[in-house]
């Protein structure tokens, strides 16, 4: 069963990436951008660190690993938030701006951007020790989702993006509708609580989601999934893997947006945060 309605307004679907990212949404957080980094499990987002730029006054920052551009705009106070970051450095960003890179420099504040280190030449004999880094990280936040209390988190202890009820334009609620976990494609997807699949697949600006019911009557919602592991009808259990995180529908780069309905429609949304924590889970 469809989500019937909007997520967000219309708008181009950009450049998905296999990792975490920079981020759109005004003057605070909204759906992140990619960082061209190579992982296969979400990351908390880091507090940036502000480096001394080229110039006396001009305050820059250096992009590092799990940074988004929303972030950045967010925790620096930039005026125009990520769209007047993007802008004040496309010389440094480029024509695309879902992706940044690790290294790049950033002027903050209408300052001349620096331009961005040189990418540093990959090294073969690390690649296994990153490989066996990134299934260990997806482990375990596997092993950290259940919380034997019959209801669990949707993708382990990832980092929430952009928050239930921030206000925006992106939406044509004019609010956010869920919250957004900031985790990598491909990352498994768990269904918070036993419950029937009412709907799993395309979902217009949700992308691919799934809908499940459980038996409070509540809706539980996964949204802009790279798949759905499971079809309408299907019973599943808590911690159960439903599908996998992507970027699909009106996003600008991968996470999963998690959401709790009265309904299954659009517009019937309560919090999601309070809903898991009066199950005993929190986030």
């Amino acid at each position: 069963m469809p989500a019937k309605g909007q997520h967000r307004k219309t708008r181009l679907n950009r450049l998905t990436r296999v990792c975490i990212a920079a981020g759109t949404g005004g003057a605070a957080l909204a759906l992140p951008l990619a960082v061209a980094t190579h992982a296969s499990a979400a990351e908390p987002a880091k507090a940036p660190a502000v480096t001394a730029g080229a110039h006396a006054k001009a305050e820059t920052y250096t992009v590092r690993h799990g940074d988004t551009l929303s972030s950045i705009a967010t925790t620096h106070h930039v005026k125009g938030g990520w769209h007047a970051l993007y802008k004040e450095n496309k010389q440094v960003i480029g024509k695309n701006p879902n992706l940044i890179r690790v290294g790049e420099r950033l002027t903050l504040h209408g300052h001349a951007a620096v331009k961005p280190l040189a990418k540093p030449a990959p090294q073969k004999s690390s690649a296994p020790a990153q490989k066996s880094s990134a299934k260990t990280t997806v482990t375990a936040q596997k092993a950290s989702a259940t919380t034997n209390t019959g209801w669990t988190k949707p993708v382990g202890d990832a980092a929430i993006g952009t928050p239930y009820h921030q206000a925006g334009s992106n939406w044509s609620s004019g609010y956010h509708t869920g919250v957004d976990f900031l985790v990598w494609s491909g990352t498994p997807v768990h269904s918070v609580a036993a419950g029937t699949v009412v709907h799993a697949g395309a979902d217009g600006a949700y992308g691919n989601d799934v809908i499940i019911k459980h038996a409070d009557g509540k809706y539980t919602l996964y949204g802009h999934l790279t798949q759905p592991l499971v079809s309408e009808g299907q019973t599943v259990t808590e911690g159960q893997e439903i599908g996998i995180s992507g970027a699909t529908g009106n996003v600008t780069g991968p996470h999963l947006h998690f959401e709790v309905r009265t309904t299954p429609y659009y517009g019937s949304d309560i919090d999601p945060v309070a809903y898991l924590a009066s199950h005993g889970v929190t986030i």
